[in-house]
């Protein structure tokens, strides 16, 4: 048995171990459309899991990490979705902050922030997207001033994931007064409990509020919470993004493929799938769900060598559009009664979540439009997009 194979069964047996008594109600709980359930022992299974060592398995052990090879990073991220285990609520620190702070942090930043992150003691959320600079970064109006040994913060940030139980927010705000586009910009890490931040939760579609705006009014956090130099945030945040692209794509797509999976079971049943059109989008969407992994393996090459490049663009807008589409395969398949809510007054199923939440997908965490613009420009080298 190689050491992958190991680690991938004891990884399972460990999930099969634990995913019982207290824990046994948290299969399938959570993520995206749905991370206001269960959020409490969603945490507590964190900590579990930190305390038994599968968090952060893939940061290097001087940081509390396992130093997982990427083999057995994609062998955690697939058998944790096989176990059906619960959404995680630390996974925007351990996927993103985390790989962050290890690649451009400064060693009292990596001291003072990875441990809480192991231990899932301290949540965070990610202030980027503003009412006017959604997935164009270079449009922040966010501004932070340097007062003595604190910086001070004042802006808007929306569609901030959990920020209603985030301790933390690491923020993208401009610290050079008369900058515009990508220069100027700096990665501060602000802490949430103060009295100059406030989190306002956004209604969804879903009728659910993981998203919020967040407002700072001369919020404050200390000079030293500074990742890179002042003005080289552009550089920080692009990392960031690279990281969020990364091995836990594969754990999503297994996701993905138990939704066809049991999608195509329902078309079966209903009759659905003898329709010629439904059962030839089927086979698109299997197809699509193959192009998807062939084309994350080959872009977690460019993980083995540091932060992923521009490329991952590429595999957001595969999955983001192929799971957009799912969602609106699904109501066809489910006909005139996917239009009808299951209870009042608003008791969704599953297809209906999903096609309402998948909208998003193709907005959050980086638009179609701008994923293209990266591609056409860093990928290709194509002049850039002319700007006002």
């Amino acid at each position: 048995m190689s050491a992958v194979e190991e680690f991938r069964a004891e990884l399972r047996d460990w999930l099969s171990a634990n995913l019982t008594g207290e824990f046994a109600g948290l299969r399938g709980r959570g993520g995206p459309g749905r991370e206001h359930e269960a959020f409490a022992g969603r945490l507590a299974w964190e900590r579990h899991m930190a305390a038994a060592g599968w968090a952060c398995i893939g940061w290097p052990e001087e940081y509390g990490g396992r130093g997982a090879t990427l083999e057995e990073q994609v062998a955690f991220h697939e058998e944790y979705a096989l176990a059906d285990a619960p959404a995680r609520v630390g996974h925007i620190g351990e996927q993103l902050l985390g790989p962050t702070l290890i690649a451009f942090g400064t060693p009292e930043l990596r001291q003072r922030f990875l441990p809480p992150i192991v231990t899932a003691r301290e949540l965070w959320c990610q202030g980027y997207s503003e009412p006017d600079a959604g997935s164009d970064l270079g449009g922040v109006r966010t501004r932070a001033e340097r007062h003595g040994e604190e910086w001070v913060v004042t802006g808007q940030k929306i569609w901030t994931s959990l920020a209603h139980e985030s301790d933390w927010c690491f923020l993208v705000a401009r610290t050079q007064p008369g900058s515009t586009g990508h220069q100027g910009l700096s990665y501060l890490l602000v802490p949430m409990d103060q009295p100059g931040v406030e989190v306002r939760p956004i209604t969804q579609l879903t009728g659910t509020s993981e998203f919020n705006e967040v407002f700072f009014d001369a919020a404050r956090t200390h000079a030293s919470h500074i990742v890179g130099a002042p003005g080289e945030g552009w550089k920080v945040a692009m990392a960031t993004l690279g990281f969020e692209r990364g091995v836990s794509t594969l754990g999503r797509q297994v996701g993905f493929r138990r939704e066809l999976e049991t999608l195509i079971a329902l078309a079966k049943r209903n009759g659905a799938a003898d329709d010629p059109l439904i059962r030839d989008r089927l086979v698109r969407a299997w197809a699509g769900l193959e192009t998807i992994r062939f084309n994350a393996l080959r872009m977690l090459d460019a993980v083995a060598d540091g932060a992923p490049g521009p490329e991952a663009s590429i595999g957001k807008i595969f999955w983001a559009t192929w799971h957009r589409e799912l969602g609106e395969l699904a109501m066809d398949v489910c006909g005139a009664g996917g239009m009808l809510a299951a209870g009042e007054p608003y008791d969704l199923d599953d297809w209906q979540r999903l096609y309402l939440f998948s909208r998003a997908d193709t907005i959050y965490a980086g638009s179609n439009e701008i994923q293209r613009n990266i591609i056409a420009e860093r990928v290709l080298g194509l002049p850039k997009e002319p700007r006002p």
